[in-house]
């Protein structure tokens, strides 16, 4: 776990835009002792829901959300090389934002800890329509989906991706995961709308999606179970965000 001195001096680094420092207080961890997963999981994770809160709550501008977020994914693009390489497992996943989502940098964190997990991983990132993702899927044959996304306003795309994969039950074995700040804060939405699985880290999520006790979907449940829930058209008022 990193001392509360580093994530200090380096949300104070961030928040300011200096890369400088940023690299500098990354680097000092590093040599510290501090592995490149745990810098993924207990430093660069835990600020940038900080960030987010601070932006929601209008105690920061927009430009220095920005600044820290290009700030950070730099960082990682720097740690990716430095992750640890397990042997392969022979799954997939492919990883994906919600439509509209633009931050990307947690997918792209939980894309590089899956693959430093043994996993095959299929990033593609955000800006796509789901007709896009679902002709992607068709050719990956993948394990698992993992969507993320952090806007309210995501919900109801999300929850049409999800019904339509349900729909078509081309890939009967494969599970879909959500995770961001959205399903981390209205507690059982994942399940409304859907899912399988649900992670409130990237750590987390690797140690789900490699639970083999948790249980695949199973063939001619799927259309029963969306039966019994209701549509989701938008986020219920009361969840504060």
């Amino acid at each position: 776990m990193a001392k509360a001195a580093i994530l200090e001096r380096y949300l104070s680094a961030l928040l300011q835009g200096d890369r400088k420092q940023c690299r500098a207080v990354i680097e000092e961890a590093l040599q510290s002792g501090i592995p490149a997963n745990s810098v993924y999981a207990d430093i660069i994770w835990p600020i940038m829901v900080e960030i987010e809160g601070l932006l929601r709550s209008d105690k920061i501008a927009s430009v220095q959300e920005h600044l820290a977020t290009r700030i950070n994914r730099t960082i990682v693009d720097q740690l990716q090389n430095k992750l640890p390489r397990r042997p392969t497992k022979g799954k997939k996943i492919v990883v994906c934002c919600a439509a509209g989502e633009l931050q990307e940098l947690g997918a792209q964190m939980m894309a590089d800890l899956f693959e430093s997990d043994g996993w095959e991983v299929k990033f593609i990132g955000g800006g796509l329509t789901n007709d896009d993702i679902l002709a992607f899927i068709n050719g990956c044959a993948a394990d698992m989906l993992l969507v993320y996304g952090t806007a309210p306003k995501q919900a109801p795309h999300i929850r049409g991706l999800i019904d339509t994969i349900r729909d078509i039950n081309a890939w009967p074995g494969m599970r879909i995961m959500l995770s961001g700040g959205v399903f981390n804060r209205a507690e059982g939405l994942w399940q409304e709308i859907g899912a399988d699985l649900f992670a409130d880290t990237a750590i987390k999520a690797v140690q789900v999606a490699s639970d083999d006790n948790v249980p695949k979907p199973e063939p001619g449940t799927i259309s029963r179970r969306k039966k019994r829930r209701k549509r989701i058209t938008k986020v219920p008022a009361e969840v504060v965000w």
